[in-house]
């Protein structure tokens, strides 16, 4: 269960419209390795996963990604929310327009919809580790991407929040893993249901 708190985990406010930038940011929205895609694979990860501390790692994150995901909408929100037709023409943003107007909707930069297969869930322990690992620098990546294509600070500066954010769990999912198969020598096992779950497997906080 969630408790909703109505304020953005970091706030944004942006002044200047910017289709084409949002264009580009939208891919965090639901492009390959965007939020929603983050929060669906550890919140879906979580109920194979055998060990009750990673489950709860698991759980944080992912409801702090779907935290993410709200800030990524409302910074496409605020950059395309008072365009004129003349703005939207002749832009990147001009087909995204044709199919969503300036609703949000979750799509790459490449003008591909999310698809499910954006978030893996393997139901063994390491594998989803790693893939949680690769997806959080992924992610990085393209918050650096971002920020090599804008100027704006109210756009800057949510998305290094994110992209902190990102190394955060990066770090956070590492030292699971490490602390995993230091506790126990089977963790890495292919069969780790056989396996005593281990307690206070982590003290690392968000």
């Amino acid at each position: 269960m969630w408790i909703y708190e109505k304020k953005l985990q970091y706030p944004v406010k942006i002044k200047n419209c910017n289709p084409a930038l949002a264009n580009v940011i939208i891919s965090q929205l639901g492009g390959p390795d965007g939020e929603l895609g983050a929060s669906m694979r550890y919140l879906n990860q979580r109920y194979s996963m055998p060990y009750d501390e990673v489950v709860g790692i698991l759980t944080d994150v992912g409801s702090e990604e779907l935290a993410h995901l709200e800030m990524v909408a409302a910074i496409i929100h605020q950059l395309t929310r008072n365009l004129s037709e003349e703005d939207i023409k002749g832009t990147p943003f001009a087909a995204y327009f044709v199919d969503h107007t300036t609703g949000v909707y979750p799509i790459a930069a490449s003008g591909v919809p999310f698809d499910a297969k954006i978030f893996a869930v393997k139901g063994d322990i390491i594998a989803d580790l790693h893939e949680d690992l690769a997806a959080e620098q992924k992610a990085r990546v393209t918050y650096d991407n971002i920020l090599r294509l804008t100027d704006d600070p109210d756009v800057r500066e949510p998305i290094k929040f994110l992209r902190a954010r990102e190394i955060a769990h990066y770090q956070r999912f590492g030292e699971t893993k490490r602390e995993l198969s230091s506790k126990s020598p089977n963790a890495e096992s292919p069969h780790p249901r056989n396996h005593k779950r281990i307690n206070k497997l982590s003290n690392v906080r968000m």
